[in-house]
């Protein structure tokens, strides 16, 4: 069997951490566009943030009034209107922070589902050569962490900035507005905090980049390891196994333990700038209120403005943490959804006649030659041709070729000179999705998904009713285990249908694909996990399915072809031999060269007995 292999070109497994620039206008926009329909929300979660700022602005204003007025005055009833109008502001700052951070939250979700839907739409849709390049584990990262990611910028990052930004002018200007001096004073430290931030951009932006790269290398690791697990127990590779794992998990450590060093730094040095600036508001404002300038309520309002001028300035940190975490992600996640199909349907797709036994099913290979990225030929020149209705068979030895015609005549991959025809139509000239329910294709490796037996014999299609489900299964004589089954049809499939035996899984393959009653039906190895005895029910039940229908059957085991119509024996990426089992015996070639060595060594042990 051939696979796709070698060094296939395209990203390697570490290219992640040379991304382009962290801030971008250009993906912002492009964010954006995931924002729009739902502004609404967004509008009104500014709306009150901004009501939320003004509130809590009011707040050290009471407290001059109160120290100023009634206080100074020791006027008790004045102080209590005061107090019962603070405590109502914190009743409506509560009410109002609470539905503002619900619509945030519910913003940043629904344009998380709407991005995650569309990266795994269109991962459905890239070519398989593209998955050949990419590991499993770098892929779910994209859909799980990296989307999720950007669910930060809507909860603590462009609308809180925004909305801090602009409670920060308004404490400005309420602060010139109280006393021009100690405000001069206040805002001197700012050219320090913008020198600080700058100098911190980019290792921040650097740190939290390689953290992501990092968590994307466990994940497709983890994928591996995981999937092989059995092996790596059977060869006793798990301290091996242990060794690896610990190297790439201390590197994330490490990575995250500098974006938290780099991030702490900038936190420690704006907090230590704003208790400067409060020192400098007591020394400065506590001598204009001994020199009678300015009253001591107003110096207390300006500490408290103090406070909160400087809260959003050290969260300056975290929201650019999160906004650079929030560009890498989107870096990659656009990186993808940028990659375009190298496999995708023509823009006027040829018609193909209605399916219809005796009259479609035609295919033919015409002079095709194809290599796998970075691999030799595979194909040289194959050429052959399937009439309706006929059976015919591919042998040959590893590497030959076989299962690549599958993978070509179904386009998961696509000719590199030469042509294939369905009914007259080149394969390239058809919609994607009519050319591949036309061939129906039973593989070596058995895929069942997490569900119901029915559903996965059914795969959700609409047309394909239970009626329909279970005359497959019992064409393919599945229905057997199934009926036995406590919950039959209904019975759970686990992850990769585990629970199921390798022969189970292989019936169920079989069912599925002719519930769709493909004019083409493709065996690739399809008896090799069947003992002899449930090969020989398989044999008898597609003899009656293939009766009128295109059958290509590609095996390794000779005992499974033998009543084909044609045999094609591949070698070296053309067809060397052709004929029926008999004819093929009798010539001194490759196919009785095969035949002798697999029924010798069939034969072998009962020799020896």
């Amino acid at each position: 069997m051939s696979a796709p292999h070698g060094g296939a070109p395209g990203r390697s497994h570490h290219d992640e951490e040379v991304l382009g620039k962290a801030y971008d206008a250009r993906l912002m926009r492009r964010i954006g566009r995931y924002v729009l329909p739902h502004r609404r929300l967004v509008a009104g979660s500014l709306a009150l943030l901004l009501l939320v700022s003004a509130v809590q602005l009011a707040q050290p204003y009471l407290i001059k009034l109160a120290i100023d007025g009634p206080i100074a005055s020791k006027d008790p009833s004045g102080l209590l209107w005061i107090v019962a109008a603070f405590a109502a502001l914190l009743a409506l700052e509560f009410s109002l922070r609470f539905l503002q951070i619900y619509a945030l939250e519910k913003t940043g979700q629904r344009v998380v589902h709407d991005l995650r839907v569309e990266v795994y739409d269109h991962l459905q849709k890239l070519s398989s050569s593209f998955f050949d390049r990419n590991p499993v584990g770098r892929l779910v990262t994209r859909v799980t962490t990296d989307v999720e990611t950007l669910a930060e910028v809507f909860s603590s990052g462009v609308v809180t900035l925004l909305g801090d930004g602009l409670k920060l002018l308004g404490i400005v200007a309420i602060l010139f507005w109280m006393d021009v001096r100690l405000a001069t004073l206040t805002v001197t430290v700012l050219p320090l905090l913008g020198a600080v931030a700058f100098l911190f951009r980019i290792r921040i932006r650097d740190a939290f980049r390689e953290v992501r790269a990092r968590v994307a290398r466990i994940n497709a690791y983890l994928h591996e390891t995981l999937s092989g697990m059995a092996v790596a127990q059977l060869f006793q590779r798990e301290r091996a196994n242990d060794a690896e794992f610990e190297e790439i998990n201390r590197s994330h450590r490490d990575a995250d333990l500098r974006s938290v060093v780099y991030d702490s730094i900038f936190s420690s040095i704006i907090e230590l700038v704003g208790t400067l600036a409060v020192a400098m508001i007591v020394w400065y404002g506590g001598g204009r209120v001994l020199a009678g300038a300015v009253t001591f309520g107003t110096l207390v309002a300006f500490l408290e403005y103090a406070q909160k001028f400087f809260g959003p300035i050290k969260e300056l940190g975290g929201y650019y943490s999160v906004m650079q975490s929030a560009m890498a992600s989107s870096e990659r996640i656009f990186a993808l959804l940028d990659t375009r199909p190298e496999i995708a349907s023509p823009a006027s797709p040829r018609p193909l006649p209605a399916p219809a036994s005796g009259r479609t099913g035609a295919v033919e290979f015409k002079g095709v030659r194809f290599a796998y990225p970075g691999g030799p030929p595979v194909l040289q020149g194959l050429t052959f041709r399937i009439r309706p209705g006929e059976k015919v068979a591919v042998v040959g030895s590893t590497g030959a070729g076989k299962s690549t015609i599958v993978r070509l005549l179904t386009r998961l991959y696509d000719v590199q000179s030469g042509s294939i025809v369905l009914d007259g139509a080149d394969v390239r000239e058809l919609e994607l999705r009519e050319l591949r329910r036309r061939v129906g294709v039973v593989l070596q490796d058995h895929v069942l998904f997490s569900g119901t037996l029915a559903g996965n014999i059914g795969l959700g299609d609409p047309s394909i009713g239970r009626d329909r489900i279970e005359a497959a299964a019992r064409a393919v004589r599945a229905d057997r285990f199934i009926q036995a089954l406590p919950q039959g049809y209904d019975a759970e499939v686990r992850e990769r249908g585990l629970n199921f035996s390798m022969g189970q899984r292989q019936l169920l393959s079989f069912a599925r694909a002719l519930a769709f009653d493909p004019p083409v039906l493709v065996l690739d190895e399809a008896t090799a996990s069947v003992d002899s005895a449930t090969e020989m029910e398989i044999q008898a039940a597609l003899r009656r399915l293939m009766a009128g229908r295109t059958s290509l059957v590609i095996a390794h085991r000779l005992s499974t072809i033998q009543e084909s119509d044609r045999i094609l024996v591949l070698h070296h990426g053309v067809v060397r031999e052709e004929g029926t089992h008999q004819e093929l015996l009798a010539r001194e070639g490759i196919y009785r060269m095969l035949h002798r060595l697999q029924f010798q060594q069939t034969a072998a042990p009962a020799g020896a007995a």
